[in-house]
Formats: C-alpha cells, structure tokens, sequence
C-alpha cells in the first residue's frame, strides 16, 4: 500500500482535478467519499482507486482483493485538499462513470429531470426515485452533473443502482412515447389533480427546473400533466418533495 504524503504529488493533483466536470467528462472517472458510498462502489466493478487517510480504519465488510484496484495510504493534509466538505471523512475513492443502457423490454418506470440545476435536489431525487422503484433516471441538457460531489453525496449511493442517461430530453420523450410508456408532465395549466391518475406497471414521470419548471415543448408532449394540491399558504413544493408524492402515487399498489 503506497503511502503520499505531499499535496504536490502528482496522483494528488489528478484526484483533486477531478472536483471539475471538464476533468470527469476528459477521463471518464469521479472521486467519491465516504466508506458507505464506497462499500456501495465496490459492490460493482467500477472502483479504480482508493486512498485511506493514515489514522482511518475501514471495516470488515471492505473486499479489496481486487487485481484492478489500487490502494494508497493518504495524509491528513491530502484529505483536506481533495475533499470538497470542510470537514473530510478520510476515505475516497476514484470510480469509472457508468455504463448503463436503457432497455424498454425490461425497464417500465423511468423519471426525466429537465434543467434542474441544484445538486442537492438532484441527489435527493435520484435517491428518492431508488426507493421508489424507478428503473431508469435521465437528465436532460441544461440539468446539474450526476457526479458533482454534492450530487454524488446527497443520492447516498443510489446512483449505484439505477440506469441513469442523460441528454436531449426531447428524443428521451419521443423514445418514451414510441414505446408506449404513459408520459405524465408537472405544471399548473392544462393539469389534473395527481390523485386522479391510476397507478399503472409502466409510467415515465417528468419534473423541471426549480424556478420555470418543465419547458413548454416538452409539456406539449406528455400524456397528462399533473398538479399537487396546495392546501396551506406556500407557493410552491421543492422538486424533490414534490417528485417523491408523485412517484409513489404513480407506482401505487404496483
């Protein structure tokens, strides 16, 4: 087990590159932090690296006979650097970016993100939409990145266990649609009260941005567009609360 303890290493300065899209979408590969993230990690094959601050111990349930990855001890000072929390928990890992496919023959519920931005409302709704049974989760353009450290941390390793794409939102819905997969859009005009929707084995649901919600074209598109009741005095619901309603309805009884 290599141990480095300069910040000027080069190793160093590659894992703290990666706190940059530019650098995750140039190697294919993101830090994440934690040891339940990496004990989630490590239960596929996309684990490259993993470095231990010096005075942290992992536990029992770690595997790590594996050929291809590697292990370094790490300083304090490293931890601070690359970490992008004020307080690090001292156990990283490099992981290679996903490679999942979208299969309409056996995938039946899949969400659709258009252009939301916060990291900690896409975390969230990516773990939210885990609990709820969702198959397949998609970010259109203009949407927050899936490997954000803050996306990463708020998703608590679900991210692990969905098909997640991202992309041109329109051709996902034209896709969507010439599957036959009941499309249902968020919005206020030309909507129904989500309670009168019934629950079916296959729906795809779209959620939008926080402040403009899901553009026009896209709502143009959709099957039915649905609205949750708002019975006290707040305008609005957060996406991701506003998400988990919905979803759990739509997957009802299923």
């Amino acid at each position: 087990m290599e141990y480095i303890k300069s910040t000027k290493n080069e190793k160093v300065k590659l894992w703290k590159k990666l706190l940059s899209k530019k650098f995750r979408d140039q190697t294919g590969t993101y830090l994440i932090e934690g040891e339940h993230l990496i004990l989630e990690a490590l239960k596929t094959n996309e684990v490259v690296e993993i470095m231990i601050q010096e005075d942290k111990t992992i536990s029992n349930a770690w595997s790590l006979n594996h050929e291809k990855i590697s292990v370094f001890t790490i300083s304090e000072e490293i931890s601070q650097h690359i970490s992008d929390t004020k307080s690090p928990q001292g156990i990283f890992a490099v992981c290679k970016k996903r490679n999942t496919k979208v299969d309409f023959t056996k995938h039946a519920r899949f969400l659709l993100m258009d252009g939301v931005q916060d990291p900690g409302n896409i975390g969230t709704i990516i773990r939210t939409a885990d609990a709820a049974g969702v198959d397949v989760v998609i970010l259109g353009e203009g949407s927050g990145d899936v490997y954000n450290p803050k996306v990463i941390r708020s998703a608590q390793g679900s991210h692990f266990h969905l098909t997640i794409e991202s992309g041109n939102l329109s051709n996902w819905v034209n896709q969507i649609k010439q599957n036959e997969v009941p499309l249902y859009g968020t919005a206020l005009e030309k909507a129904v009260d989500f309670q009168s929707i019934t629950p079916a084995k296959s729906f795809a649901l779209v959620v939008g941005n926080e402040g403009s919600g899901v553009s026009r074209e896209i709502l143009e598109k959709t099957d039915q567009n649905l609205y949750i009741p708002i019975y006290g005095q707040s305008e609005s619901l957060n996406v991701s609360i506003a998400t988990g309603i919905l979803l759990y309805h739509l997957r009802k009884s299923i």
